[in-house]
């Protein structure tokens, strides 16, 4: 088995995950074992599994990653799978969670650590507890993010009456993200979907995709604030309590819609805060270490 034997349960504003650190490069996941542990029944349960090991360890990166990562300051890198056993760029809320572990850990030291991830180098800031967000609260620099044309493509949930209209962005991995009640969509609110079941995009993308379904609850234009409620369905794990590279290209696109650059979104699993720019993306949660498990 490539799996330890001592492994951790965390989660970031309920989007949940196991994790273990592999400082000597020996223990890099299987497919079938990512999805036992996974495995909400027979296994520990999780969105997915992140192994916290050196750029080098991981061995799907190219040498210009490995490089990237040694260039930018990143000791550590979140090698990161989805439930399903299916390797993934980028997990914004996971970089709070595996940034966690490495403090509790003594693998990060300071304010700052620097992540690798399929995605870049993450800079993530400890900010400690934070009225409103929680109690170990970080703030990721996502970096750069792009956006198709707004509105471009079309969303229905198999099963549901409705549709609505969908924005493409990519925040290193795909999201389509579909504003709803907001008097042109025709799918039900937000708290009434069906996420079960796998949203279809149209066109289709050949990469697959997040899709992010959001309703607007308030915008404030003289201080450039809003608040809003999204839920969200990831390709390789169904509905989450919380996606963070979700919560960011809805940032994006709430942004391209109304010229506010700072949301409050709440998810199922919490509050966050996200800050766009036409630069970057800066995401701002909470993360939890729920226990050490031994496996048998």
């Amino acid at each position: 088995m490539s799996i330890p034997q001592q492994v951790t349960k965390t989660h970031a504003t309920g989007n949940d995950f196991v994790v273990y650190a592999d400082p000597e490069g020996r223990f890099e996941p299987t497919a079938d074992e990512v999805r036992h542990l996974d495995d909400r029944h027979f296994g520990i349960g999780g969105d997915g599994v992140i192994r916290l090991a050196h750029p080098e360890d991981v061995s799907d990166l190219t040498a210009e990653q490995i490089a990237e990562c040694r260039e930018d300051g990143a000791e550590w890198f979140m090698d990161y799978r989805n439930a399903d056993g299916s390797l993934a760029q980028m997990c914004g809320n996971g970089t709070r969670a595996i940034t966690l572990f490495a403090y509790d850990r003594g693998y990060a030291k300071g304010d700052a650590f620097h992540l690798g991830t399929r995605a870049g180098v993450k800079v993530l800031t400890s900010l400690g507890s934070v009225e409103g967000l929680g109690r170990n609260v970080f703030r990721v620099d996502m970096g750069a993010w792009k956006r198709g044309e707004v509105d471009a493509f079309e969303v229905t949930i198999p099963g549901t009456a409705g549709s609505a209209r969908g924005t493409y962005v990519d925040m290193g991995n795909p999201h389509v993200v579909a504003v709803i009640e907001d008097g042109k969509a025709t799918l039900p609110a937000v708290e009434d979907l069906d996420l079960v079941t796998k949203p279809v995009v149209s066109p289709v993308l050949e990469s697959d995709q997040n899709v992010e379904f959001v309703r607007i609850d308030t915008r404030d234009a003289d201080h450039n604030l809003g608040t809003a409620t999204m839920r969200v369905n990831e390709r390789g794990c169904g509905e989450t309590l919380s996606c963070g590279t979700g919560l960011c290209a809805t940032a994006v696109t709430l942004r391209a819609k109304t010229g506010i650059n700072h949301w409050t979104i709440a998810v199922r699993g919490g509050v966050l805060r996200i800050d766009v720019s036409d630069t970057d993306v800066k995401l701002t949660g909470d993360a939890t270490l729920v226990g050490d498990i031994t496996l048998l």
